[in-house]
């Protein structure tokens, strides 16, 4: 059967890993050692844990297994060198010859406590032989074994161990048990465990079952300890938990390459950096100071609206990020505004695979070559190259620039962003034309899926199970986000970006239009495009943020006070859930907001919750609405709700900060509610019809 393969992304995307089909285990130095030891009767358990712990746990089953495999390993081995007299001997167990001889006197000691030492040596041994003969040449013999059984394991040694290298396979080398644990999530060698290892840090056990830190400690010192022959190492950040770790302090742990890399980290060959583009204007008539295909993404980059420097400050805080982003010359990509990650990444993504995978410079890309990469978008290949999971941070070895293959929507925004970049090099005289402005976008559904979001029975259900949340920092926080984003129909990083000091209060005197006079509290944000709205917000849910912010330590719950800290604050709780962070929360800033994801992360989980509720009730469709349901619904909520209620569209239209009024109209489900009602009634009427 011919061997699986299997790339190995993250370490060398061009070189394929061959995966035998088969499990072959191999023999190393550590068996040998165990081996030396087990034969000269030493102790097993403490030979075990110095020599052989990656094989698992000392027990005496596991053990008498493993001496029984290596024995066999031995004795095979033995044959083929044609020693089969060696291959019995290997195989001999010594314990099945009895228990090893007391320890026998020395001639001397015999002779002194006999009586003898004024005989000679001849009549010593004679009465020594005597006493103690049948014992004396049973320890002989056995001696004699262990001492040919070591030979015999020295002349093995250097015939057969063989040293791990990065491409054997995890069968070949651990136990079988922890082998099955890692196939089943596709760690198949021992560079992708490596890999795997480097790529989560310290917790990296976590998702493969049956595998503790235990096991995993034992793992990662026996690969340290054969870091030369595997030619890869641990990172030091294996040892220390995650939220203990500065930016700058994994900055190491992939080195940059011209391979699949966050766009910080990509080299760029000099053949292919864009100095000679095809389609490059002279430099001096260019605009930009930028040399190269690379420095161009980047000036095109800047010139997005960025964050404030309180935010910078803020977000280098959250990040756990050394105090100035400027120390390195790219620090500043640490700091991104919304925007400018949303391009960073398709400017990223099209950077890497014009390179890596079109082998041509940005500056000479064609029609031809767009309209391949927005295939290759649909379906980015060799998947195991260019797509992982989702969570992996940027300095991880598991990083990739995709998920999975763009829905049709997502495929739209990229040739958007990028015809967006190739527009602005134009303009700045850096490129002749834009390749992309004659590339059709994709088609699909362009309008807003309504359908997500939650009806009124749902809600009603949902601001139940709120009610029920215990009094912790955290669900206080997830009430008062629940509620502000349904009531308003905010966008998640409109509302982790909010400020106490975005919250006034605002009068509206009686007008020749309407005499009556209107007061209430209001938010600014800012939202796409870096446009600023203002949203009006409930008196019954101000409320709650002043009896939220009173809890923090910011204000008295009948005030607004402290303008620049976060409406929606960090966790005072957060050591309960995850005790590493115990250390941290002593400068905790009550001011300090909450990051996007982590909201995110509890909503969902929240609305999990929920759904397991609506199935323990029988409510299997509603079960499944909720499991899928994400913090963008309760915009869509608000939204259906609002003008189901009466809300004049383009007053949604403007609290929702949609550009166009069309954008809103997806939300009037009167008409296709009246064309359903139809349908059903034609039915029915046809049914009675034919009754008669």
């Amino acid at each position: 059967m011919p061997a699986t393969q299997r790339s190995l992304p993250g370490l060398s995307g061009a070189v394929r890993a061959p995966v035998p089909a088969t499990r072959v285990r191999k023999l190393h130095v550590g068996h040998f050692a165990f081996m030396r030891a087990v034969v000269q009767g030493l102790d097993a358990g403490k030979s075990w844990e110095r020599y052989l712990g990656v094989e698992g746990d000392d027990r005496s089953r596991t053990v008498r297994a493993t001496i029984q495999w290596i024995r066999d390993e031995f004795a095979a081995a033995a044959k083929r060198q044609s020693k089969p007299g060696t291959a019995r001997l290997v195989l001999l167990d010594l314990q099945r010859l009895g228990a090893p001889t007391p320890r026998l006197p020395s001639l001397a000691d015999f002779a002194l406590q006999s009586g003898l030492a004024e005989f000679s040596e001849a009549e010593q041994l004679e009465a020594f032989e005597a006493e103690f003969g049948d014992a004396s040449r049973r320890a002989r013999r056995r001696q004699r074994l262990i001492e040919r059984q070591l030979e015999a394991l020295r002349w093995l040694e250097l015939l057969v161990a063989e040293p791990p290298r990065a491409w054997d396979g995890v069968a070949s080398w651990l136990n079988p048990s922890l082998v099955r644990h890692l196939q089943a999530v596709d760690i198949f060698t021992l560079a992708q465990l490596i890999e795997r290892i480097n790529g989560v840090g310290k917790n990296w056990t976590g998702g493969i079952p049956s595998l503790g830190a235990a096991k995993g400690q034992r793992i990662e010192a026996w690969l340290r300890e054969h870091e030369s022959t595997l030619g890869l190492r641990l990172g030091g950040h294996v040892a220390v938990a995650r939220n203990k770790l500065y930016a700058h302090e994994l900055e190491s742990v992939v080195a940059p390459s011209g391979d699949i890399r966050p766009l910080e980290k990509f080299v760029i060959p000099k053949t292919l950096d864009g100095s000679n583009g095809a389609y490059r204007r002279p430099q001096a008539q260019c605009l930009l100071q930028a040399r190269n295909d690379y420095e161009a993404v980047l000036a095109w980059l800047r010139s997005k609206h960025g964050l404030s420097p309180q935010q910078k400050a803020q977000l280098l805080r959250r990040r756990r990020t050394r105090a100035s982003a400027d120390d390195h010359a790219l620090g500043w990509l640490q700091t991104l505004s919304n925007t400018q990650r949303a391009y960073r990444k398709e400017a990223e993504r099209f950077l890497l695979w014009a390179i890596v995978q079109r082998g041509k410079p940005l500056s000479s890309m064609t029609q031809e070559d767009c309209v391949a990469y927005r295939e290759f978008l649909a379906d980015p290949q060799p998947r195991s190259r260019w797509c992982g999971e989702r969570c992996r941070e940027r300095w991880s070895p598991l990083w990739r620039p995709f998920e999975a293959e763009l829905s049709t929507a997502a495929q739209r925004q990229a040739v958007s962003i990028l015809g967006n970049l190739y527009g602005f090099l134009v303009d700045a005289n850096y490129l002749m034309g834009n390749p992309w402005s004659s590339v059709s976008v994709p088609r699909g559904p362009s309008r807003i899926n309504a359908g997500r979001s939650f009806t009124a029975a749902q809600w009603s259900f949902i601001e139940g199970e709120i009610g029920q949340l215990s009094e912790t920092s955290t669900n206080r926080r997830l009430k008062v986000a629940l509620h502000l984003l349904y009531a308003t129909g905010l966008r998640l990083s409109e509302v982790v970006a909010a400020r106490v000091g975005d919250l006034h209060w605002t009068e509206y005197p009686a007008d020749a239009g309407d005499a009556e006079l209107m007061e209430g509290y209001e938010l600014r944000v800012i939202g796409k495009g870096d446009k600023e709205r203002v949203v009006p917000v409930p008196d019954e849910v101000v409320n709650e943020i002043k009896t939220y912010l009173a809890h923090r330590g910011l204000l008295q719950p009948q005030e607004l006070g402290q303008e620049s800290a976060y409406i929606l604050g960090k966790a005072s709780d957060a050591a309960t859930r995850a005790p590493g962070l115990s250390s941290t929360r002593a400068e905790l800033d009550a001011g300090e907001g909450v990051a996007a994801s982590t909201l995110y992360n509890q909503i969902k989980a929240f609305f999990t919750q929920c759904a397991e509720e609506l199935r323990a009730g029988g409510d299997e469709k509603g079960a499944a609405r909720l499991a899928t349901a994400s913090t963008h619904w309760l915009r869509h909520t608000h939204a259906s709700h609002a003008i189901a209620n009466g809300m004049p569209i383009e007053i949604a239209q403007q609290n929702l900060g949609h550009a166009s009024l069309a954008t809103t109209t997806v939300y009037v489900r009167t008409e296709e509610k009246r064309r359903m009602k139809a349908v059903k009634q034609f039915w029915e009427g046809r049914a009675g019809r034919s009754a008669a």
